[in-house]
This record gives C-alpha cells, sequence and structure tokens, in this order.
C-alpha cells in the first residue's frame, strides 16, 4: 500500500508548432485563461489555468501525431459550449453517447483532439458501467 495518495490531475501537456494560432484557438475561440509559465523555462511554453488544474501547451517543430488520445474539458452547459463553438466555425464532432452525460469533440489547429463533457446525472459504475474484456 503506497504511503501517499493521488488527489487529482494536476495538468494536462500538449503539442503546438505555432504560438499565434495556438493563442487564438485556446485564449480567443475555447476562452481559456493564460497564466505566465514559470520564468525558469527556457522553451516556449503557453500555460491555462483551468481552475485548479492547467494545460500547458509546448511549442515543438512538428505536432503530435493524429489519434483518438485527448483531453477532456468539463463546462457547465455543454449545449451552449456546442452552440458557441459551431457559430466560431469550429468543426463539432458528435461521438458514442454516454447515458450520464453529454460530450462532444474538436481539433486545435495542430490536429489535438479535445472533449467539451457535461455530466447530465451523477455516474453510477453499477447502473452505466462495465469492465473491458
Amino acid at each position: 500500500m503506497p504511503t501517499f495518495r493521488y488527489t487529482h490531475i494536476d495538468h494536462c501537456s500538449v503539442i503546438i508548432t505555432d504560438v499565434a494560432k495556438a493563442r487564438h484557438f485556446y485564449g480567443d475561440l475555447l476562452g481559456l485563461r493564460e497564466i505566465p509559465a514559470p520564468k525558469e523555462f527556457d522553451f516556449v511554453a503557453i500555460w491555462y489555468d483551468l481552475g485548479g488544474t492547467y494545460l500547458h501547451l509546448l511549442q515543438k517543430p512538428h505536432p503530435d501525431m493524429i489519434s483518438p488520445r485527448h483531453f477532456c474539458l468539463h463546462v457547465s452547459d455543454v449545449a451552449a459550449a456546442r452552440e458557441d463553438l459551431a457559430a466560431k466555425g469550429l468543426k463539432i464532432d458528435e461521438t458514442v453517447k454516454i447515458a450520464a452525460a453529454d460530450r462532444f469533440f474538436v481539433r486545435d489547429p495542430d490536429g489535438n483532439r479535445i472533449e467539451l463533457f457535461q455530466w447530465l446525472r451523477p455516474y453510477d459504475p453499477e447502473q452505466d458501467g462495465r469492465f473491458s474484456a
């Protein structure tokens, strides 16, 4: 048994190639609040405060491989988020419905996949869950 416990995910890091496009997408389109990255960094990193967890964008010369890998942003009103982002010209990718939630995906300028998600009721593992084979 560990002598410590895990409390939450602190941050997620995403590879970007174009700082201006990334700032426009994450700051202007998604509306995330940028905060200064640590002054000790000698590389380009853009940080966003998500209210106690953080999103770190790291500039690299090439984007990550396109894949189903993603991070998820919980929103207070997923229907409003879907409508707002579609009105801003973002492609909305609908996905498998989950009984306890509403969700959809968008992609940033580098193709990183982002899920926007709202629980409609508490998740009940006994009723809603299944273990993978």
